[in-house]
């Protein structure tokens, strides 16, 4: 209870975290699935903030699959968080590339392969990329 009070965890990770604290880890999984039951741990409310945090950082969405497949998140909920959000990955990535280069579209070949790099690392797909590069017909 005391780790759920200061954020969502998902189920995997709870019952990992209490591992790694000594707890038997069969004991951790029936306590956190008595969390689940009583509504107390949800797998999709913790996917729900977690997609919300990462689309704060300026993450993409290709990223934040990943990130919480590696947390033990199914991938119905991955997908249900990601729709539900209703981020607008084109603008995102746009703003993600502002932020970080400024305005100005790159001119030269290097420059522009540099800042679709750093886009594809922040997770964001192809077609996201080079609308916000401006790649799309030059």
């Amino acid at each position: 209870m005391d780790f759920l009070a200061r954020r969502e965890y998902g189920r995997g990770e709870l019952v990992k975290k209490l591992a790694d604290k000594g707890f038997d880890r069969d004991i951790a999984e029936q306590c956190v699935a008595t969390l689940a039951a009583e509504g107390l741990q949800s797998d999709a409310r913790f996917a729900e903030s977690f997609v919300q945090s990462r689309i704060n950082q300026g993450k993409g969405p290709v990223r934040i699959r990943l990130d919480l497949g590696q947390r033990g998140i199914g991938d119905a909920a991955i997908e249900i968080s990601l729709e539900d959000s209703g981020a607008d990955w084109y603008a995102l990535a746009r703003e993600t590339r502002i932020k970080k280069f400024g305005a100005a579209r790159p001119g030269e070949f290097k420059e522009k392969a540099r800042q679709m790099r750093f886009l594809q690392y922040r997770g964001f797909e192809q077609d996201h990329i080079q609308a916000a590069v401006g790649a799309d017909g030059e």
